[in-house]
């Protein structure tokens, strides 16, 4: 039996529908943008294997860092003990972030990385012995998919099996002129009550690719500030360059308070989370109280092989070349909008920094369940190239190694489907 046929026999594969599903492909082997199945076909890796890999598949040097840390320390429990590639890691990605990030706090993935944000926030007032428990979060957002991560996601498909079990959440419209004010007021009468406002800064990645300005997301982080409510930026999606800057956050004037990392941070080499915070937050948990600790922890806590991976990919992050890669993509991103803004196929072209999204016109309404989401993916795979579409909303977000040549049948092989199909 080949790698489908046994899969088949045991694997329950995530969002899913497993009974009308195509089956998976087997691949044995990636290289830079590239995978390749058991039976020798070359697919591009156009949406980076779910947006974490960023300097593309089996990176000789994060794999020679991980192997020479595997011959060093797997693991370690982490309360109590530490070690050198989590104080490392933690150092290096502080001195990248906003100057008000103090505190790294370690967990599992990006879905972890927000329950330690909310649990912060949440804790942060009981500790102060106010209780706020109700959360302000963006109308379609996604944060993941462990219960408080759900919570602060836009009601939707994904969570109505779960919506009664879910906490409070005030859900706010994104942000625009015509009404940036309204929101600001509909936060104020509830400031006594939120604990925290959290984001995806700039594209809401899940949702579609929504894409809002920075100006006002900065407006209302500010005015969060100004009436005492925590902000959560998650960069779970948007980190590490994604947007062309390093962090969406880079894109704002005031600094949040806690943020979100997972993806990208390993290079996509392997899971890890981080959560971290203001020294404002972290000494609120400071007590001879021992029920004021945050009682939260992962076996596999700031895992040493994961922080090594981490660190070979900020290594390769910061050189410059990887920021004339990431303009190179969005400069490549630009031009191709521009060729195909006006298609008659096409409802609506946006763009942030290495995130390409297009909208395809359809008889329905643009939708995560909409039909021509099938059609689209067999089509790109057969033509070699993994696109996942979200319902009729195709995306590109390839690592950033990705070459012009690839890039351009990638842009080819979308103006052919808008031909063909």
């Amino acid at each position: 039996m080949n790698l489908t046929e046994r899969d088949l026999k045991v694997i329950w594969h995530p969002y899913t529908q497993m009974q009308t599903a195509m089956p998976p492909i087997g691949i044995v082997r990636g290289e830079g943008a590239c995978l390749y199945s058991e039976d020798g076909k070359e697919y591009i890796d156009a949406i980076s294997s779910w947006w974490v890999n960023i300097h593309g598949h089996a990176h000789p040097y994060i794999a020679a860092q991980v192997a020479k840390q595997l011959n060093n320390l797997e693991h370690v429990i982490f309360a109590g003990f530490t070690h050198e590639p989590a104080v490392e890691l933690a150092e290096r990605l502080l001195a990248l972030l906003p100057h008000n990030q103090a505190k790294v706090f370690y967990s599992d993935n990006g879905s972890t990385a927000v329950e330690v944000a909310l649990k912060m926030c949440l804790q942060f007032w009981y500790n102060k012995g106010e209780q706020r428990s109700k959360m302000l979060a963006f109308k379609n957002a996604y944060h993941g998919d462990t219960f408080g991560a759900m919570a602060v996601s836009g009601r939707s498909a994904f969570t109505s099996a779960f919506d009664q079990l879910l906490f409070d959440v005030e859900f706010i419209d994104l942000p625009t002129a015509d009404n940036i004010e309204s929101i600001k007021v509909q936060i104020s009468g509830l400031k006594t009550e939120l604990a925290c406002f959290i984001f995806e800064p700039l594209v809401q990645g899940s949702a579609g690719m929504l894409m809002y300005e920075a100006n006002y997301l900065d407006e209302l982080v500010l005015h969060c500030k100004q009436e005492g409510i925590f902000t959560i930026d998650d960069e779970v999606f948007t980190g590490f360059g994604r947007t062309g800057k390093n962090f969406a956050s880079d894109y704002l004037q005031h600094e949040p308070d806690i943020m979100c990392f997972s993806k990208g941070l390993t290079g996509g080499t392997m899971a890890l989370g981080i959560t971290t915070c203001t020294q404002h937050i972290y000494d609120a948990f400071l007590s001879d109280d021992k029920l004021k600790t945050l009682f939260h922890g992962h076996s596999f806590t700031a895992n040493p092989i994961a922080c090594a991976a981490a660190l070979a990919s900020m290594d390769l992050f910061v050189d410059p070349s990887t920021r004339q890669n990431i303009q190179r993509i969005a400069d490549s991103h630009a031009a191709f909008a521009l060729q195909i803004k006006d298609h008659p196929r096409i409802k609506t072209v946006r763009q942030t920094g290495t995130i390409l999204a297009m909208e395809w016109n359809t008889q329905n309404d643009t939708s995560y369940f909409n039909n021509l989401r099938d059609t689209l993916y067999r089509f790109f795979l057969a033509e070699g190239i993994i696109l996942r579409p979200l319902g009729n909303i195709v995306y590109i977000l390839p690592p950033y190694c990705i070459t012009n040549e690839q890039l351009s049948y990638i842009y080819g092989a979308i103006q052919k489907a808008l031909q063909t199909l």
